[in-house]
Formats: C-alpha cells, sequence, structure tokens
C-alpha cells in the first residue's frame, strides 16, 4: 500500500510541478542508485517508467510507516547456542531427528552426512520443531534464513543447498578430514 502510495505522489508530483516524467526518474535514480536497498525497474507503459525500491527512504516514507524492528538475540541464548555449536564436532539443527526427520531438507543434510561417515558419536542434532524459540534463535544467531544449519567445530558451514554443493564438489569431505571428524582416504601408491 505505502508503495502505490509513493508511485501516485511521486507521478502526480512530478506531472504538477511540470517536470519531465524522463528527468525526475532520472534524477530520483541518481539520488538513490547509490543506497543500499536494491532498485527494481518495471516498465508499466511504453511512456511511463516507476523506480520502485524495495523499501521507501526514509524521507519518502508516509507519516503511517512503522519502522521494522529486528529481533536482537539475548546474551543468554546467544551463549546456550553457542556452547551447543561447540560442543560436538558436527552440530545439524533440524526438524525432526536423524532417524524421523521432519522435512526433506533436514533429511537430505542427515543423509549427506551419513555417506560422508560421519560416525554418530561425532554429530549431535537438535529438533527445531520442539522448540519455538530456539527455532527462530538459531536463524539470529547464524544470520541464515532457514534450518537445517550445519556447523562443524563451531563453525557455520551452510544450510542443505551450501552441504549438497559441497558435497558433489568434494569440498564436505575435504573439510570434515580437515577437521577429523571422518578419517582420510588412503592415497593409491603406484
Amino acid at each position: 500500500m505505502a508503495l502505490r502510495q509513493f508511485d501516485a505522489c511521486w507521478y502526480i508530483g512530478s506531472v504538477l510541478a511540470g517536470v519531465s516524467m524522463r528527468r525526475r526518474l532520472n534524477e530520483w535514480l541518481e539520488e538513490y542508485i547509490s543506497s543500499p536497498a536494491p532498485m527494481f525497474l518495471t516498465m508499466l507503459s511504453s511512456l511511463r517508467l516507476v523506480a520502485r525500491p524495495s523499501r521507501l527512504p526514509l524521507s519518502l516514507s508516509p507519516r503511517t510507516a512503522v519502522p521494522i524492528a529486528r529481533r536482537f538475540l539475548s546474551q543468554d541464548a546467544r551463549t546456550k547456542i553457542s556452547n551447543a555449536v561447540q560442543s560436538d564436532p558436527v552440530v545439524v539443527f533440524m526438524k525432526g531427528t536423524p532417524k524421523l526427520p521432519e522435512c526433506g531438507f533436514s533429511r537430505a543434510v542427515i543423509q549427506i552426512l551419513d555417506l560422508q561417515g560421519v560416525p554418530p558419536e561425532k554429530l549431535k542434532t537438535y529438533n527445531v520443531l520442539e522448540d519455538s524459540e530456539l527455532r527462530t534463535d538459531i536463524k539470529e544467531f547464524s544470520n541464515w534464513p532457514t534450518v537445517p544449519q550445519v556447523y562443524v567445530n563451531g563453525e557455520f558451514v551452510g544450510g542443505c543447498d551450501i552441504v549438497m554443493s559441497m558435497h558433489q564438489s568434494g569440498d564436505l569431505e575435504s573439510l570434515l578430514e580437515k577437521n577429523n571428524i571422518i578419517p582420510p582416504i588412503p592415497k593409491e601408491s603406484s
């Protein structure tokens, strides 16, 4: 709603001021092109081009706009997650358990770790479906929006897509060997 109000005000204000749309657009783009908000250009018609920022600059925001509040992780929650991540060589925050994953992505991560030969005694999993606070806190802790999340020796590796990519390229095996989680494969002598 706010974006449509902005577009309408911008268009009407430009017309009333006698400013050509092309010149006004160029001025607006020059002013906000260096802003961190990504810009999306949409061709509305062959005569009118409107730039739509992903978020409105504060100077153009409607008075009723409420700033988005970012949730900050409490020090207690941060400490608990940090201790959990560093407690075992491989830690996975997932939906479900290794024996009964409740998400296809969690199942894929567990299968990949199993294929890599990660011993169960070096793997600790946390079911985020049992604790809604953990589910939101882990996303803030890692600054990663999805679950599952994999940590190796306290370092965040990534989610399912990254673990899958690392598995396919051989980087995951190298990482696990380097951190002494799996034994290195003996090299064949010629």
